[in-house]
């Protein structure tokens, strides 16, 4: 998906942070549409509540939710028919895409192989290797303390989960925005706009 009326932003690894994501959104311009880079669940506090949110914006055509890692692996267990063949969340994990296409930039959730397949797990070879073949990567699933840009990658995940911020990037404009994770929820959000290189706020 891809509008020509409003900006999108790319939220890294929320990890079950289902209060920080709250925040997050409420600070996000409410036309835009958000871009979810896979590992929505697990490792927080409360992951039924994020995935409930999560999909809520996806069927009101607000938000795309990438796959992850964690939501594979949730995947291929609910697949298991002697555990959770009813489950309702397996014809909606079903249809999770792996990459989300903009205008000169992607969305994945941890890079793309050397066939230029995504990777859901790849890391160091993808970092080093990367061609430039698919425009500006937007990525998440490593933990950074702050949201980096190495040539054509964007590292988006700030380790909100583990103390750190929950953060958003706007590739039509290199703007950022973050606020506190699961460990410093007493603080006032954060809605820092901040440019990665020469960037002019949403």
């Amino acid at each position: 998906m891809s509008s020509l009326t409003c900006n999108h932003w790319v939220v890294g690894d929320v990890h079950g942070c289902y209060q920080p994501l709250q925040r997050l959104l409420g600070v996000l311009p409410k036309h835009d549409h958000v871009v979810f880079c896979g590992d929505v669940i697990n490792r927080g506090p409360d992951t039924a509540s994020t995935m409930q949110l999560v999909w809520s914006l996806v069927t009101a055509g607000r938000a795309t939710w990438l796959r992850g890692n964690h939501e594979q692996a949730l995947l291929q267990s609910l697949s298991d028919p002697e555990l959770n063949s009813a489950n309702p969340w397996l014809p909606r994990l079903q249809q999770l895409p792996t990459v989300f296409r903009g205008y000169g930039w992607v969305a994945t959730h941890a890079g793309f192989d050397a066939a230029g397949h995504p990777d859901l797990t790849i890391r160091e070879h993808f970092w080093e290797h990367y061609d430039g073949s698919h425009g500006l990567v937007v990525i998440g699933h490593t933990p950074r303390p702050e949201v980096e840009r190495h040539g054509q990658i964007v590292m988006l995940d700030t380790g909100a989960v583990y103390g750190g911020q929950l953060s958003a990037y706007c590739p039509e404009t290199e703007a950022v925005v973050q606020v506190e994770g699961i460990q410093k929820t007493t603080a006032a959000p954060r809605n820092r706009m901040a440019p990665l290189q020469q960037a002019v706020p949403c």
